[in-house]
């Protein structure tokens, strides 16, 4: 016979594991909330008002009718909860105010993100994950693929809206990253004569570089109909091609967000790519881009569920992957590379760098390589290799 209390941690459990069921499953509420909030402009109406905006204030300033107020109390109430503003006071009222994260969704902030919830929630993008199980019974390299018919370059190509979206929504990670990469790791780029930003898209980054290093001739690689009609300056210019046919010759290369878009086998042709473009003494590929932590040596589980997400959407979209640090060590081996060194500069939780060197692993190649250092910073979540081979 079951006793009272092995009945009643029963039921505690059983609407325990409902709650986290529906939980999960209304997870995407915040999206689209957040979505919705940057759609409608909330964070910019209450960043204008100057002060803890009342919700009657803000539906006046979003002229919104009178009769929704209620529904965008709700919404601000998910808004609240989710970390995108707080309340004060305003005399017996509540007030909104802005929060470090809301404030990047601001349009006149230099280093916004507000691209990326709206390219990462366009339908457009959602769709492939209604076929996910579909997919995994078919002979389809992506759910993309089995969605549209085609790759998601290819869409991207075909659809200049979604090209520009994405484009747009890169170079303002690009933007974050670049504050961080220049003000942190200026060491990375002193004493270089020529790098190559390898699909830099619009160059974002190598604008920033070109600027601060006016002796550093900057190219920016990228596909023809990514570059077309871009100008570049007195060190900067852009090159129309293919990554996978040859990289102009250069004394470094820089990979941002590219090499999680391929397979291993598409990484290392990139990668090799890169060697026969760079001298074999003192010759540099930097890559910015996410090392996976095993979930024992994640700082929290923000980072974790942020590691997954990414991979996850990299496996629908695209053949690429997040990767740990073994496997970022397999890519350069295959590749041809005799060694890398990776130094966290910034982790995701914004810990220091003395902080992070239970985290931060330093893979030792034969005594030939020729080794530099190498950094991770948290605003794109990502991680900086430096390599070089002898």
């Amino acid at each position: 016979m079951m006793s009272m209390g092995s009945s009643d941690e029963r039921s505690t459990e059983l609407l325990h594991s409902q709650a986290h069921i529906w939980n999960q499953t209304l997870n995407f509420i915040n999206s689209a909330s957040l979505k919705c909030a940057v759609q409608l402009g909330i964070p910019d109406a209450i960043h204008r008002h100057g002060k803890p905006m009342t919700l009657d204030q803000l539906v006046a300033a979003l002229s919104i009718k009178q009769a929704k107020a209620w529904s965008v109390y709700r919404l601000m109430r998910i808004l609240l909860h989710s970390g995108f503003v707080v309340q004060e006071k305003v005399g017996d009222q509540d007030g909104y105010v802005l929060t470090p994260a809301s404030r990047l969704l601001l349009k006149d902030e230099p280093l916004n993100a507000r691209a990326f919830p709206l390219i990462m929630l366009d339908p457009i993008i959602t769709q492939p994950w209604n076929i996910l199980s579909d997919w995994f019974h078919n002979d389809e390299s992506t759910a993309f693929d089995t969605t549209y018919g085609k790759s998601f370059w290819e869409y991207q190509a075909d659809e200049p809206r979604l090209g520009n979206f994405f484009n747009e929504a890169m170079a303002s990670d690009s933007r974050l990253v670049t504050e961080v990469l220049i003000k942190e790791c200026k060491g990375v780029f002193e004493g270089l004569t020529s790098l190559v930003d390898v699909g830099g898209g619009t160059g974002t980054v190598s604008r920033a570089i070109a600027k601060t290093f006016p002796q550093l001739k900057c190219t920016v690689l990228d596909l023809p109909n990514v570059v077309a009609g871009l100008e570049g300056t007195e060190n900067l210019k852009f090159v129309g091609g293919d990554m996978f046919k040859a990289i102009p010759p250069t004394n470094a290369i820089l990979l941002k967000c590219v090499l999680h878009d391929w397979s291993d086998e598409e990484s290392i042709k990139i990668l090799k790519r890169c060697k026969e473009a760079i001298p074999s003494k003192g010759g540099k590929v930097i890559i910015i881009d996410m090392k996976v932590e095993n979930n024992e040596k994640a700082r929290d589980e923000e980072s974790i569920e942020t590691q997954l997400f990414f991979d996850m959407q990299m496996m629908i979209l695209v053949t690429g992957r997040e990767r740990t640090e073994k496997e970022w060590a397999k890519l350069f081996v295959d590749a041809g590379f005799s060694g890398y060194k990776i130094t966290p500069i910034l982790g995701l939780s914004g810990t220091s760098a003395d902080d992070l060197d239970s985290v931060a692993a330093v893979v030792s190649s034969p005594p030939t390589m020729n080794s530099s250092a190498a950094i991770n910073f948290c605003p794109s979540f990502s991680i900086v290799i430096q390599s070089e081979f002898s």
